[in-house]
């Protein structure tokens, strides 16, 4: 019997010697398909300089609601690189000097929603990997989050944050993973759709906190950027067809 455990044994720390060697060494077909398959690029979404884009909507059961533009923008937004002007509507020779003012009358306090919503939706173009936008919250625990669709429009929140903090602040969210079934989740590619990608913002939604949903408050809006993978985007055929018609 000891000597039918010792062979097991042997062939037990045998098979996992082999398994140790067999990990260890790395696949040379694989090695940075990930890092070599991505173009990552900061890219400028909006910068909140045109009147009548964006307007704000609350219940008229909840209060009271005004929008319009600012001059100013935050002092923190100059010592981040300048991102890259893409095909998202946006004209580079626009002075970048007006931000997006929200105010709200409450009428009562209650779990208000206040909607900031763009007049028609925002494509990113490539694969969205983080959506950051320039807040001054005026220290109140309302939670913003941001409203996108996906590649096959259906519609997502995501939670950028706390408003609870005083002056300018950059909130950022990382959009999650594509889901590997290809069919659940916030889907930005498909392959059977080269001309369906990314997302599309839609606007923002403020979670109001009850205790603190009286009287007036404010909030404002400045550049909305994306951290975006443009390596399908740079790297299709130049003489390649465009679908969609």
């Amino acid at each position: 019997m000891k000597k039918i455990f010792v062979v097991v044994l042997a062939f037990a720390l045998a098979g996992l010697a082999a398994a140790q060697d067999t990990v260890g060494t790395p696949d040379a077909d694989s090695i940075g398909n990930d890092t070599a398959q991505q173009k990552l690029q900061m890219v400028s979404v909006d910068k909140f300089e045109s009147a009548g884009f964006w307007n704000a909507y609350i219940s008229p059961d909840e209060g009271f609601i005004q929008s319009r533009l600012f001059v100013g923008s935050p002092a923190g937004k100059a010592e981040e690189p300048a991102p890259e002007e893409r095909y998202t509507g946006i004209d580079p020779k626009i002075a970048d000097q007006y931000s997006f003012g929200v105010r709200v009358d409450f009428f009562r306090r209650g779990f208000n929603q206040v909607y900031v919503l763009a007049q028609k939706p925002i494509p990113i173009e490539g694969i969205s990997k983080i959506v950051s936008v320039w807040v001054a919250g005026r220290n109140y625990n309302h939670v913003l989050k941001l409203i996108v669709v996906d590649a096959f429009n259906k519609q997502f929140e995501l939670t950028l944050g706390k408003l609870n903090f005083q002056g300018w602040k950059k909130l950022s969210v990382a959009i999650p993973p594509q889901n590997p079934d290809g069919v659940s989740g916030i889907i930005q590619s498909n392959y059977h759709y080269n001309n369906q990608r990314g997302i599309k913002i839609i606007g923002f939604k403020i979670e109001c906190d009850p205790w603190e949903s009286f009287g007036t408050y404010y909030i404002y809006f400045d550049d909305l950027r994306a951290i975006t993978d443009l390596f399908a985007e740079d790297s299709r055929d130049v003489d390649d067809m465009v679908d969609g018609w």
